[in-house]
This record gives structure tokens, sequence and C-alpha cells, in this order.
């Protein structure tokens, strides 16, 4: 028997940990961190050590399964590609090429076998029912991005290993490692910011990184927004801009200032339960500070207000002077770029959805809107769907009525490795091989990481003769589809190819030598390169986009009255969840639940109920079951669920995700709760009513 250590950054979150591979005589035995991984230098969450659950998982699907009137059979890959194709060529022929949808889950970003490859076969589709998980988490982020500063991935990073001050809304790294700020261990790294400088966390709930904080301000949901305007109205009491570094590089600034200043936020504790004071001493601190950086996430994107939020947050860095500065935040300039000529800078509005009117975004439409594109009936209906690597009906709004839209399609194609609570609708399932045995390089999380590094994924071990890889599964269902329809289509080369390929071209890395760094490369801190990136018409950055100021119109205008006995509902995450889509491995599941509905004590006391009573939660599109918690971790008048569970959905194939308890958060969300700028769905702050069972 030989033992033998492989290395590989790890692929289930956004903190790409480098892993050590522990093999005897080629059986992966265990699972640590790697601590010659130069930029995540040993740490490994939970989820790292999951892949031994998954891989080894009875559970899991090798081989394409097609659904029957007594269940699924195992079919060849060929005669799978064949009858896919032959459906959905047949379908769009009849009913034109929106007919077809496709959605693509949260995995799609984290393989290069998927992301790389999927664009060519919905381009061979021409369908404009395209959804994804991004419309559910930050579209806000890159519609902002876009508009600022010309490409939806020109997105700031905050410095947080150098930056002496952090102002942090709407996130908990600790728990999620990280998201659109690649940083693996951010424990250590908090640790060490709160040594030098001050973090200051803005969160409903006294988080895991609140634990952690300098100072937590426990705001009231969706009241960021106002918080936000109230610091850069103080910033202008307190001193000039600091715009000297940006030279004539800057347009509107003034006009967004002036329509922020006339706003009124007299009534701001209200709105967002925090004293004047102390958003007063935020603006100080921020002004003050050697460095600072503002920092915004999910519980800030997927609010009504989550596009006008990340506008907000810009001007902060950029008022404060520290937009594009080391200390501040600036976007990486990756190895491999995800910016540039020919990398899909955006647009916006160049159509909407059928039923709505939702505009599109960066050629998607919003995910809340696909159930409805499903039902109504009429020209351009949609009449089968792709999904790959996604389970909508736990991670979208109303899931319960999409769970009912999947049922009544004609025709349903999943590439996906379980049946879920998603792909049991489908009437194929093509599973991808394990991705231990693909090359992989991160393009996504490597440009949003803190510091300049690279890592070139090689095989850890022999894909199976008879199982295909996600890019082969794209490659054959496109080339199938192509004959069908009597289309041309050009099959990718392997994802070796592809990124030799795109770093040689790139040429930022001398690729030899990061083949041969079997741990990756440590390349250096972040760099200023906004200004010299901008790929805006004007060539500066526009402060004032015409749809945010409408937007910013549309906050002070609207107001919608909470209801009587409503709490406000939030989501939350745990380290060892990951979203819906692991939780058949045990190691992940074991242990304490965590699955409960989280109420303040006082809020509890109120409406008769104990701590582990079964109560009833209701929202305005539908009603649950679950077991409440006391928790005095939340502010009053919030409610706490996690998101991804609810598996119990009958004919699911994962024994396990479908014993836990739970329910999904998606079941209580509301589809016409949107961020309109962008269509992000607005999930953060979902009035509720809650009772005893």
């Amino acid at each position: 028997m030989t033992s033998e250590h492989r290395y590989r950054a790890c692929p289930l979150c956004e903190a790409i940990c480098g892993l050590d591979f522990r093999f005897d005589s080629e059986r992966l035995t265990a699972i640590r961190g790697d601590h010659a991984d130069p930029f995540s230098a040993g740490h490994i969450c939970p989820k790292g050590n999951a892949i031994l659950d998954l891989e080894a998982d009875p559970e899991r699907l090798r081989l394409p399964q097609r659904r029957t009137s007594t269940g699924w059979e195992t079919i060849g890959w060929d005669e799978a590609f064949a009858w896919a194709a032959e459906k959905l060529a047949t379908i769009q022929a009849a009913h034109g090429a929106n007919a077809v949808a496709a959605y693509l889950g949260n995995p799609n970003v984290h393989h290069f076998g998927h992301i790389a490859y999927v664009p060519q076969l919905l381009r061979a589709l021409k369908t404009r029912n395209v959804y994804s998980a991004s419309s559910v988490d930050q579209w806000p982020h890159q519609l902002v991005a876009w508009a600022m500063y010309g490409h939806q991935f020109l997105i700031p990073i905050a410095d947080i290993d150098h930056t002496d001050y952090l102002l942090m809304l709407g996130a908990n790294p600790v728990a999620s490692n990280g998201s659109l700020m690649t940083a693996p261990g951010f424990p250590r790294r908090i640790k060490a910011l709160t040594r030098r400088g001050t973090l200051v966390v803005v969160d409903p709930r006294r988080t895991e990184t609140a634990e952690l904080a300098s100072r937590h301000l426990p705001i009231r949901p969706g009241g960021d927004a106002w918080l936000l305007l109230a610091l850069l109205q103080a910033l202008t009491r307190i001193g000039p801009p600091r715009l000297a570094a940006y030279g004539e590089r800057i347009q509107g600034f003034e006009q967004a200032l002036a329509a922020i200043a006339a706003v009124d936020v007299g009534d701001l504790h209200a709105r967002t339960g925090i004293a004047i004071d102390e958003i007063e001493r935020v603006a100080q601190e921020l002004y003050a500070a050697p460095s600072a950086a503002v920092y915004g996430r999910m519980g800030v994107s997927t609010q009504a207000f989550g596009s006008l939020c990340q506008w907000l947050i810009q001007l902060l860095n950029l008022y404060s002077g520290n937009l594009d500065r080391a200390g501040g935040v600036l976007p990486n300039d990756p190895v491999l770029p995800v910016t540039g000529p020919g990398t899909g800078k955006g647009h916006r509005g160049l159509w909407s959805s059928r039923v709505r009117g939702l505009p599109e975004f960066a050629g998607e439409l919003p995910v809340a809107a696909l159930a409805e594109e499903i039902l109504t009936a009429g020209d351009g209906q949609v009449r089968a769907l792709i999904t790959s690597a996604g389970n909508p009906v736990l991670s979208t709004p109303d899931g319960r009525n999409l769970d009912r839209a999947l049922a009544s399609l004609e025709f349903m194609v999943s590439i996906d490795i379980y049946v879920n609570e998603t792909t049991r609708h489908a009437d194929l399932i093509l599973p991808p091989t394990s991705f231990l045995s693909q090359h992989h390089y991160d393009l996504i999380f490597n440009a949003f990481a803190v510091r300049q590094v690279a890592r070139w994924n090689a095989p850890l071990i022999d894909q199976p003769s008879d199982e295909r890889a996600d890019w082969q599964i794209v490659n054959g269902l496109g080339a199938a589809l192509a004959a069908a329809s009597g289309k041309e289509w050009r099959a990718l080369p392997p994802p070796a190819a592809m990124i030799e390929a795109g770093l040689r071209r790139a040429g930022k890395v001398d690729v030899d030598a990061l083949k041969a760094a079997p741990h990756g490369l440590d390349l250096g801190p972040l760099q200023p390169s906004l200004l010299r990136r901008l790929e805006t018409e004007s060539g500066k950055i526009e402060c004032a986009p015409d749809f945010l100021l409408a937007d910013l119109w549309r906050l002070t205008s609207v107001d919608r009255p909470l209801g009587v006995g409503a709490l406000q509902l939030i989501g939350r995450r745990d380290p060892r969840d990951n979203n819906s889509w692991m939780h058949n491995a045990p190691r992940l599941t074991k242990g304490k639940a965590r699955h409960q509905l989280w109420l303040h004590p006082d809020d509890m006391a109120s409406r008769g109920i104990v701590d582990g009573a079964r109560v009833r939660v209701r929202s305005r599109i539908g009603v649950v079951e679950t077991e409440a918690m006391a928790q005095n971790a939340l502010r009053p008048g919030v409610a706490c669920l996690p998101h991804g569970y609810g598996h119990d959905r009958g004919d699911v194939g994962w024994s396990r995700a479908a014993a836990l308890p739970g329910v999904s958060y998606n079941d209580l969300s509301d589809p016409l709760d949107l961020d309109m700028p962008s269509g992000n769905a607005a999930l953060n702050g979902t009035p509720v009513w809650v009772e005893v069972v």
C-alpha cells in the first residue's frame, strides 16, 4: 500500500482553499488543508472535508438517467444526447427559440468545465429565456459596476489585509467564507484587522463575523440605503471629497451628491434602528482613517434597494478617496482576465420578460419571472427547460409555484449529479463525472480575490471510461442539437487546452511555472488598476447613472408599511451549509439541528411562543411550519430562517437530505419583491406573521 499527497483547490465555496488530498493505493482516504498554499495557508472548512462524502455517495448519479412510467432507467450517452436534442429541436421548431429556457445554478461558476462551455450551448439555443442564480445573489454588484465603470466584473474588492477601517454591511464571511471577496481564513484576517484598526459590522443579527468585530450595529432589514445616504450627507459636513487621485476621470459626482443632499433623513432612527449619533461617528471614523473600505454583500444585495445600496457604497469609497487604492477598495486584475475585449461587459434592457416586462441584464432575465413564463399561456411560453447544476425549487422565490410549473413542462433536461427537488421533474438527467478528474482554473473567484493569486488544478484521479465530464456533456448535447436542427456546432477543445491558451494569450504569468507549482502562486497584493481599465463610453467613472437617480426617488416616495404584527424575515448561513447542493453529505448534516426559525425572546413572549414550539410562518405567497428557537443575537422585530432546507418533496433521490427537518425559505419569498433596477430578488426583509401551531 502506498500513501501519496496530491494538491488541488476546493471547488465547493468562494474561498478556493488549497487542499491536501491523501490517497492510499489510488483510494481517497483523507483531505486536509494545504499548508503550502500561499493564499489559504492550511485553512479548510467543513465543506472541504465533505468532498469525501461527495465522492463516495452511492446516491450520486454517474450515468444518464431517463424518466419512465415506473421510475428512472440508465441509458447510453449517445442515446441521451440524441433524444434530448430531438425533443428540444422539435419544441423550438414548433414554438420558437424562446420556448426553451435555461437555468444555471451557483456551482456553474465553481468549475471551468461549466462556466467556459455552457455559454456556447446557450448561443446555439438562441433563446432569450436564460436565468441563473445570479439574480438571487449579486446582480446589484454587477449592474452598478457596469453602470459606473463600464464592465459588470470591474467590481472593487475590499483590501481586507491592509485596510485600517472596514465598514461591512449585510455580510457574514466567517460563515460564508467570503463572497465577491475571495479570502480564505476569514477569522484570522478579521482578527488581524481588529488588532491594527477597526471593523464595524452592520447586520440585523449579531453574526459570527459581528462577534469578532470592533462594533456591531443592529440595523432594521432593508434600512441600509437610508444609513448609507446619512453617511454620505455626514461626510459632506465633515470635509471635502478626496478626488485628487481621479483627476478628470470622474463624471456626475456633483450631480449625485446634490440628489443625495436633497433626501430628508430626519426619520433615520425609525427607518434603520440606528441613532444618528452612531452614524455620525462612523462617518468621522471613515473620513479620518488612514485607509478605509466600505463593503456590502448578500444582506445588502438581496433587498428592495440593493442596486441603490451598491451605488451609495461606491460613492462612499470615492468620497473618502479610498476607491482604487491599496488599503481601500480596488478591482483585482487577474492573470486570466474577466474584463477587457471579448469578455462580456454587460448590457441592460435589450429585451424584457414576456409576462411582466422585466428588463434583461447581461443576457439574462430575473429568475423570479421563470415560473410565470412557464405557466402563462401564449406566444413565447416556456415549454422546455435545461438546468445546469442548479436547484431553483429551493433557491429562488416562491419555490412551490416553480415546483408546480416544472411539472407542467413538455420536456426538461438537467445536468446534475442528484435527483433533487428540481431535477425530479426532469425527463433526462446528465451527471458529470468527478471534478477531481478534470483540469480546472478558477476564473471568477481568482478575479475577486484579495490578493493576486493563480493556481492550475490538474486531475488527481482518472476519469472512468463510461462517465463524462461537464464540458463533454455540453459538447455532446450541443453537437446533437445542431444535428437535430440543421445548425453548425463547433465543439470547444478540452479544458487544459482552453486554460493554457487563455493564460498564454494574456501573458501575465509564466504558464510552465504555474503548472509546476502544485500549491499555486501568490503574485502579490492588489494594485490600483481601475482607471486604466474603465470601459464606460466616456472613459470616466460615471457617478450619476440615470436609473439609479430614479431609484433614489423611488426610495423616498414609496413607503411600504410592514403590517400589523408582522416580522421581517432574513436568512442565515452556517459554515457547514452550502445552499442546497451539499445536504446529502454526512459530514455537513450531522450534529445539532440548525433549521429552526430564530426569534428574539421579546417577539416570542408577545406571541405566546416558547422555545422549541412548532410555529406557522406565513407570508403573502406561502405558509410553512417549523420549530422556533429563542435567539438574543437578533434585533427585535426580525425572524431568521436558513436557506437551503425543505428537501422532503416526494421522489427525490438523496435520502439523507430528504430526512433533514426544515422548510424552504423560498416558499415564503415573494417573486414580486425585486430590486427594480437589476431585477434581483428582494429576499431580505420579507414581511411574515408567526403564530403557534
